[in-house]
């Protein structure tokens, strides 16, 4: 059954209305398109005698992937993130039951730019923005990683498998573990890389919190360059690698397979600029695993989207996401076969 916008348009102007005890008039109200994973909508509003607003609703979807987060928990890590300087936008007026019964929900501040990968990554009139783009990500991860379960006891991030005494290695193995014990049926060369994951897991190390899915196409970027990180849902406590080695899987690229580094920059000079930015230094090595565990990550999910259609959610987006499972698969063992 289609959303009823009429319907939530009442609901906004309520529930937004009680939380700030202003009144709220919503003059636009929109769904967005190309989050696969939760419901957004752009909205116009205006608060009291303020000026009219441009926001970002993101409500939780009828169903999810495996190692999401509720926007409820996502709230809080977006809270985490901007006290720390991350350059990301505010999240507000969290609420349940406002999309559908159930779903937590939360209003983000508008930012203007582009997040689609293709034009990030080749547009002409972004050229200047993917120069600069290296040193404002490293900084931006810097500022991530400096979060840790140490000074954010709270941050509701412990779930199942990644709590903060957990080895980061093993529990990713484990969360891809239970993905594909999840789907209808085997897929051999997920298998055969899984094995050679654990047989070359990294000792545990420092722990902090991983944005988790840092890749082009969850930034807007101008012609200046950065203008916000987004789509913080798969955020955990992990090593801070991780998201060194998601940014560099190969569907991130967008085309630009020769700039391994989200199709913008080479390995070496955004290495460098990580290690200034943040002070730690980087494995490659270590990085590589994360990578091949990335491209296998991510396959796992793309074959989830398709159960996610086939269990009634009927984005057409879903349906197209799965055929990306075996391009993953193929390029996770390439990485195995050609080593760091």
């Amino acid at each position: 059954m289609a959303l009823d916008l009429d319907a939530l348009r009442a609901r906004i102007e309520q529930r937004v209305g009680e939380i700030t005890g202003e009144r709220v008039a919503v003059q636009a109200l929109t769904p967005l398109t190309g989050g696969a994973c939760q419901d957004n909508f752009r909205v116009e509003l205006s608060v009291g005698d303020g000026d009219l607003e441009v926001m970002a609703l993101r409500s939780d979807a009828k169903t999810s992937l495996p190692g999401s987060l509720r926007r409820d928990a996502e709230c809080a890590v977006i809270h985490a993130a901007v006290a720390r300087n991350v350059h990301t936008p505010a999240a507000r007026w969290l609420t349940q039951d406002l999309v559908r019964p159930g779903a937590w929900a939360y209003f983000l501040d508008w930012v203007e730019g582009d997040a689609i990968g293709a034009r990030v990554t080749r547009h002409p009139t972004l050229a200047s923005a993917r120069a600069e783009l290296p040193r404002q990500l490293a900084h931006t991860l810097a500022a991530i990683h400096s979060i840790t379960p140490a000074d954010h006891p709270d941050l509701p991030l412990d779930r199942e498998p990644f709590g903060r005494d957990d080895d980061p290695a093993q529990a990713a193995l484990d969360f891809v573990r239970r993905t594909l014990d999840a789907l209808p049926h085997d897929r051999p060369a997920s298998e055969f890389a899984l094995r050679w994951l654990r047989d070359h897991a990294p000792p545990k190390g420092e722990v902090t919190l991983v944005h988790a899915d840092f890749r082009t196409g969850n930034f807007m970027v101008t012609p200046e360059g950065l203008a916000g990180v987004l789509d913080w849902e798969f955020a955990h406590w992990g090593d801070p690698m991780e998201d060194l080695g998601w940014l560099c899987v190969r569907d991130w690229r967008f085309g630009q397979v020769k700039q391994p580094v989200g199709g913008f920059a080479s390995r070496a000079d955004f290495y460098a600029a990580y290690a200034e930015a943040s002070g730690r230094a980087v494995d490659p090595a270590r990085v590589h695993w994360w990578e091949i565990c990335g491209n296998l990550r991510w396959g796992s999910a793309a074959a989830v989207q398709g159960q996610r259609y086939l269990q009634g959610e009927k984005d057409i987006e879903l349906l197209a996401i799965p055929r990306r499972a075996a391009e993953m698969e193929y390029e996770a063992l390439r990485l195995i076969q050609v080593g760091a």
